[in-house]
C-alpha cells in the first residue's frame, strides 16, 4: 500500500495541515488521507470539504469543516466531473 504525498517535499512535522476535499461521500478517500498522515507527526490535521454526503458516509473519522451537506446524488460542474464531463461548467448541477 503506497503512502505517498504527491508534490509535498517539505517537512510536515509539528505543522498544522489542512486538507481540502471537493466531496466526501463514503469516506474511503478520507480514510486513506488519515492513514497517510498517521506517521507524519503533524501538529494538527484538519479536514475541510466543500460537499458532504452524510447518508452514505460510513467512517468514524472527523471532518472539521463542511461547506454543504447534500443528498447522495451525482453532481458535476465547477471542477467536479465524470471522466471530464461537466468539469468546466460555471455552476454545479445534479445529474438526472
Amino acid at each position: 500500500k503506497l503512502k505517498h504525498l504527491v508534490g509535498i517535499k517539505e517537512e510536515l512535522e509539528a505543522k498544522t495541515v489542512i486538507i481540502l476535499e471537493d466531496i466526501i461521500d463514503t469516506g474511503n478517500t478520507l480514510s486513506e488521507i488519515y492513514d497517510i498522515f498517521r506517521d507524519k507527526n503533524v501538529k494538527t490535521l484538519k479536514i475541510a470539504t466543500l460537499f458532504f454526503k452524510p447518508d452514505v458516509f460510513r467512517k468514524e473519522l472527523p471532518i472539521d469543516y463542511i461547506g454543504m451537506s447534500i443528498a447522495d446524488k451525482f453532481i458535476v460542474g465547477y471542477g467536479l466531473d465524470y471522466d471530464g464531463l461537466g468539469r468546466n461548467l460555471p455552476d454545479i448541477y445534479q445529474l438526472d
